[in-house]
């Protein structure tokens, strides 16, 4: 079964309605404010807004610029290529370009007319504003993208609580049956959030700041070093007590991915952890000296994750 969205069902009740008005007023090309409508209808309110001062813009440069050529020149198909050579460039001067094709309707309707009158112009501005009115007032309904965010965020959070149970149980069995499939999935994970957070903030024009763009740029630095220890890992070939006791903090690790902030607590772990290997014998043998070598590269890799966790705010954290 074909699905349909939510634009094209706007685009459906706004375009019928903007025709619809438009008649009613008894306006010439009535139609015309249909067309306007279904350029006007935007995935988002603020593209829906600016959708609607480029086309209103150049849609006010076009009657300037048809009343001049056209009343100068005469009404011949030479002056419409002559006036299109200078209101292209004026659009894109006034970044206005989005405008161009609802501008060449008006343009058109006052070159068919072979006069321009001010009743002629009135009629071209209601057309105008009924068709980005209507398309604006659709726009003003946007479905949330909340549940899709926590779905996200849940997907993201469990490849995380994964990936550390991997790594942990490879410093307790030295075991390589992991296939990496969380690397791959939570990469497009992330480039799913960025789209769907890019369009939320679009929505809610008076929000400075995007409680989960901050969450997943927080997680996506986290995942940068999550990548950095499997290589450190992967070259382990000795283990032993130590990275059994560093395994047993992946374990509690994975166990508390979530949006809370308790690192705090596990950077108490990894202070314990390393106040343990100062303690410990030295290592005997040159295998044991690079395992010991990595698994404390490994602990400074957790303390810079958990620290990127630490500065996440208490405010921030709750808002998801």
């Amino acid at each position: 079964m074909v699905k349909i969205g939510y634009r094209t069902i706007k685009t459906a009740i706004a375009t019928p309605l903007a025709i619809w008005l438009a008649e009613l007023f008894q306006l010439d090309n009535f139609v015309s404010a249909g067309i306007i409508a279904v350029l006007c209808i935007q995935t988002t309110r603020k593209r829906s807004f600016l959708s609607a001062w480029h086309r209103f813009g150049a849609c006010l440069v076009a009657m300037v610029y048809s009343f001049v050529i056209f009343e100068t020149l005469g009404y011949h198909p030479i002056s419409i290529g002559l006036l299109l050579l200078v209101f292209i460039p004026t659009t894109i001067k006034l970044n206005l370009t989005p405008g161009i094709v609802t501008s060449s309707v008006i343009l058109l309707h006052l070159y068919s007319a072979t006069y321009i009158t001010w009743e002629l112009v009135w009629n071209e501005v209601l057309l105008i504003i009924i068709g980005i009115g209507s398309a604006l007032l659709l726009n003003l309904y946007m479905p949330s993208l909340e549940s899709k965010l926590q779905s996200l965020r849940k997907k993201v959070e469990k490849n995380f609580q994964q990936i550390l149970e991997e790594i942990a149980v490879y410093l307790h069995e030295g075991e390589k049956n992991w296939t990496g499939k969380e690397i791959t999935e939570t990469e497009k994970l992330f480039r799913q959030a960025d789209l769907l957070v890019s369009r939320d903030a679009e929505n809610h024009l008076l929000r400075e700041e995007h409680p989960y763009k901050d969450y997943f740029d927080m997680r996506k630095k986290q995942f940068e070093l999550l990548k950095r220890m499997l290589p450190v890992i992967s070259q382990m070939n000795e283990f032993t007590e130590q990275s059994d006791r560093i395994g047993s903090f992946f374990d509690d690790l994975a166990e508390a991915v979530h949006p809370g902030n308790t690192a705090n607590k596990h950077l108490d772990s990894v202070d314990d952890l390393k106040k343990q290997f100062e303690e410990d014998d030295l290592p005997k043998t040159r295998e044991e000296f690079e395992s010991r070598a990595n698994l404390f590269q490994l602990l400074h890799e957790i303390e810079e994750y958990l620290e990127i966790k630490k500065a996440r705010t208490p405010e921030k954290l709750t808002k998801i």
